[in-house]
């Protein structure tokens, strides 16, 4: 049979154009999870209409079985399931650490359970659970410093005081892991190491979900707001998505309810919250494509490094800014500017005799069509050092992430082909080109780059919106139709994207499909 050409034949190409379908793969008869619904089974839970799966585009998590209205509950785990710090304080290891002092810490308790429960395998009551924690984890405190040197300059700060952060909880509870060693046949030096509490920490900072507990004597008195949830924990994060999730004290249940519901046989999703891709990123190792929340940040450094020669009386004016709490904060986003921002560069922008209009500045009070084009200017040059500086950390993941032999067969080929274009694209772009949108998600930035127009005639019917791969990157080839768009360090909404992948084809082939659609 050929192929549908009729409408909805055309409809359904252009939809399998624009996006990525993803794929999942049962994971009920995996013997981890049957021992671990079979072991929360026991325990009151039984979840019949969300299963594990394993998705092509997020790793394993959740997929209904049925169709889940709006406002409906789609997990209610019981109190006996969930692993607090009463959990610990009630096991065999509750004792040692009520007489430890200085008292440990909410998180350090739930640490030293996960790696003594890890330890004793077959003899732990959590082994199901235990079994499918991740054995390790993407988030910064397990880059090396070859990758920590790629990240933005704030997010490279975040990243070091999160590695320091937990060596420093290492070497301050040595003497507290040796008091433990009555409970163990082996030396504690060989169970409580680095990487265990490097594991336990990710998976306490990155698996539990809010729940306020009431101040226990024998713990610190930092928050104690930690719920490890099995199951409830494979659910995945997405932006867009809208929950209602809490611990009912009625029920004494931990439940969730979804705002819009989930379809048949797709994944259900978790809203972690409003966060951009570099808190992501830092508390949770991945990065959400599309994310609404996204923004690109500015530190003092880029302030620095931009305006410090040309900017008068810059230290003083950025001391001031420091003074009222105006360099924190600062950032791009998908809208521009922030508020916060272009205050500071406002502020920046003002000459000798304007010094006195310094409060209505930091107000938001517009001082002059001279300021505010002074302004734009310092946030243009700001933006193009933010360019910059990713094009230069792009090329470098690339050549990291290249074996010797792969590139020297495709890397070198590669660069000869194609021109970094460092200048926003515009409509003066060549027109015979593609621009490709490269986009490295543990980077959490982009850049354009220009590829010679198709030579082989079986690549003309390459569709713009198409998928392909550059170096082992994700790129999207879309069409220099935007005049001055640049998008520095920032995602690409849908609406936007669709502009950039429909506007027009660069080839002969693309008159035929405008043809065809407006025919359509």
């Amino acid at each position: 049979m050929g192929s549908r050409s009729g409408r909805r034949g055309r409809r359904k190409r252009r939809r399998n154009c624009s996006q990525i379908v993803s794929q999942a793969v049962n994971l009920c008869h995996d013997s981890l999870y049957v021992e671990l619904r079979k072991w929360l089974k026991e325990r009151g839970f039984n979840s019949k209409f969300l299963i594990p799966a394993h998705f092509s585009d997020t790793g394993r998590g959740l997929m209904a079985m049925k169709t889940i209205p709006g406002r409906d509950l789609i997990v209610s785990l019981p109190e006996r399931c969930l692993l607090t710090t009463q959990t610990v304080l009630s096991s065999y290891m509750g004792e040692y650490i009520k007489r430890w002092k200085p008292l440990v810490s909410p998180v350090l308790a739930l640490c030293v359970f996960l790696i003594s429960e890890r330890h004793l395998g077959a003899r732990s009551q959590w082994k199901p659970y235990a079994d499918v924690l991740p054995k390790t984890y993407t988030c910064p405190v397990y880059f090396s410093d070859d990758v920590i040197s790629l990240l933005p300059g704030d997010l490279k700060k975040k990243a070091f005081d999160q590695r320091d952060g937990v060596s420093e909880l290492f070497f301050s509870s040595l003497a507290f892991f040796h008091s433990l060693q009555p409970l163990f046949d082996q030396p504690v030096e060989g169970i409580f190491t680095h990487d265990a509490l490097r594991w336990a920490w990710c998976s306490v900072n990155t698996r539990t979900v809010y729940m306020e507990h009431p101040q226990s004597p024998h713990l610190s008195r930092e928050p104690d707001v930690y719920a490890l949830a099995p199951y409830l924990d494979l659910l995945n994060h997405c932006p867009s998505v809208q929950v209602e999730a809490g611990f009912n004290k009625t029920k004494r249940c931990y439940e969730v309810h979804s705002v819009q519901g989930c379809r048949k046989f797709q994944q259900a999703f978790l809203c972690y919250g409003p966060h951009d891709n570099q808190r992501l990123l830092l508390e949770y190792g991945f990065v959400a494509p599309g994310n609404p929340h996204s923004v690109v940040y500015v530190d003092p450094g880029d302030l620095q490094f931009c305006f410090s020669a040309v900017v008068e009386q810059f230290s003083q004016k950025l001391l001031f800014l420091k003074k009222h709490d105006f360099l924190s904060n600062l950032t791009f986003g998908l809208d521009g500017t922030s508020w916060r921002l272009m205050t500071a560069l406002r502020l920046l922008s003002l000459k000798p005799d304007q010094y006195s209009c310094w409060k209505g500045v930091l107000l938001g009070a517009a001082v002059s069509q001279d300021n505010e084009e002074r302004s734009i200017h310092l946030a243009q040059v700001l933006c193009q050092h933010l360019w910059d500086e990713n094009t230069e950390a792009l090329l470098k993941a690339l050549d990291a992430a290249h074996t010797s032999s792969f590139r020297k067969d495709t890397e070198a080929p590669f660069r000869k082909r194609v021109r970094l274009s460092g200048d926003p694209v515009t409509s003066n772009s060549q027109k015979s080109d593609d621009v490709v949108l490269v986009w490295e998600q543990a980077l959490g930035c982009g850049l354009f780059i220009v590829k010679p127009h198709f030579q082989h005639r079986k690549e003309e019917h390459m569709r713009a919106g198409s998928t392909l791969w550059v170096g082992n990157t994700i790129g999207r080839t879309v069409s220099p139709t935007l005049p001055g768009a640049c998008f520095c360090c920032a995602d690409i909404t849908p609406q936007l994207r669709h502009r950039l992948t429909h506007d027009r084809l660069p080839d002969a082939f693309s008159e035929r499909q405008r043809n065809r659609e407006e025919r359509a």
